[in-house]
C-alpha cells in the first residue's frame, strides 16, 4: 500500500483485508522517508515497488497517478483515491450500504451535500449511480458545485439531477443522503475555506424536524468535521459507521476478484 495522501479507513481496512485473505502487506504512508523526497520519480518508484509485490493499492495527490502507475507496470494497480478526481473502491463499499439499507439501487432520489467540487468519493459514487435510474440532488456553497464535465457526463447518460443552495428545500425527496465534509487541505487560499466552512450543519433535531422519508438514510465517507452532528449517531438515519465497516469485506472481494480468486 503506497499513501501519498492522509488515510485511516482506506489504507487500514485494505490492509487488514490483505491479510485476512492470508497474504502480507508492505507499505508506506510518510513519502518523506523514502527516496521519492531525494527526487526519484513515481514512475521509477512504482517499476521498484512492482518486484516486491503482486498487487498496489495507491492514493496520490496527483489526479491520474494511479493511472499511470497501472501504465507503468505490470502488475495491478488499485485507485485508493487521486487528488480531486476520483475514489473507486469508496464507491463500491457506498453502493453495498445503499443496497443493505435499501434493498435496491434503482428508482432512488440521492442527494449529495457539501463539498462537491473537490469530493472524489462523490465525483465516483455519481458515475457508478447513473448505470442505475435514479435521480441526483447537489447541494453545496455556490463555489463548491460539482465539476462541469461531471454534470456533462451524467446528461449524456440520461440522470436526472438538479442543483440547490438549502437541503431543506429537497430534504422530503430523497430516499439516501451523502453527506461530504468541506476539505480544508483542497484550499490554497485559508480566507476561502473560512468562506465556506460550517454552510451546512445535520443534526438529529434538524433532521427530525423535515418532513423527511421514514426509511430516509444518511452515508458519510468520513472523517467528519462540523457538517454532521455526533447527535445522529444513533438515529436510524445514520448508516455511515456500518459504512465504514463494510471496507474490509468488500476491500476482501476486490483484492480477490483483481488477483483471480476462484470460487
Amino acid at each position: 500500500t503506497l499513501f501519498f495522501e492522509p488515510s485511516t479507513r482506506t489504507r487500514m481496512s485494505f490492509e487488514s483485508a490483505m491479510k485476512l485473505l492470508g497474504g502480507e502487506v508492505i507499505s508506506f504512508a510518510e513519502p518523506g522517508a523514502t527516496s521519492m523526497s531525494k527526487g526519484e520519480s513515481l514512475k521509477d518508484a512504482i517499476k521498484i515497488i512492482e518486484g516486491y509485490s503482486d498487487i498496489i493499492v495507491l492514493r496520490h495527490f496527483l489526479e491520474g497517478a494511479p493511472r499511470l502507475a497501472a501504465d507503468t507496470i505490470s502488475i495491478p494497480v488499485i485507485n485508493a483515491g487521486d487528488g480531486t478526481n476520483q475514489h473507486p473502491t469508496q464507491t463500491f463499499l457506498d453502493l453495498y450500504t445503499i443496497l443493505r439499507a435499501k434493498g435496491s439501487l434503482e428508482g432512488l432520489s440521492v442527494g449529495f451535500l457539501g463539498d462537491l467540487k473537490y469530493g472524489r468519493t462523490v465525483h465516483s459514487l455519481t458515475y457508478a449511480l447513473a448505470h442505475f435510474p435514479c435521480q441526483m440532488f447537489f447541494v453545496s456553497h455556490p463555489s463548491l458545485r460539482m465539476p462541469v464535465d461531471q454534470l456533462e457526463e451524467l446528461k449524456e447518460r440520461g440522470v436526472k439531477y438538479s442543483e440547490h443552495d438549502s437541503f431543506e428545500e429537497i430534504s422530503h425527496r430523497l430516499d439516501v443522503l451523502y453527506c461530504t465534509r468541506i476539505q480544508q487541505e483542497r484550499f490554497a487560499d485559508p480566507v476561502e475555506y473560512e468562506k465556506v466552512k460550517g454552510t451546512y450543519r445535520l443534526s438529529k433535531g434538524l433532521i427530525e424536524g423535515l418532513k423527511v422519508k421514514p426509511d430516509f438514510k444518511i452515508l458519510h465517507p468520513l472523517p467528519r468535521v462540523d457538517e454532521m452532528d455526533d447527535s445522529l449517531d444513533e438515529t436510524p438515519y445514520a448508516v455511515y459507521f456500518q459504512q465504514a465497516k463494510s471496507g474490509i469485506p468488500v476491500r476482501k472481494a476486490l483484492l480477490a476478484a483483481v488477483l483471480g480468486a476462484k470460487e
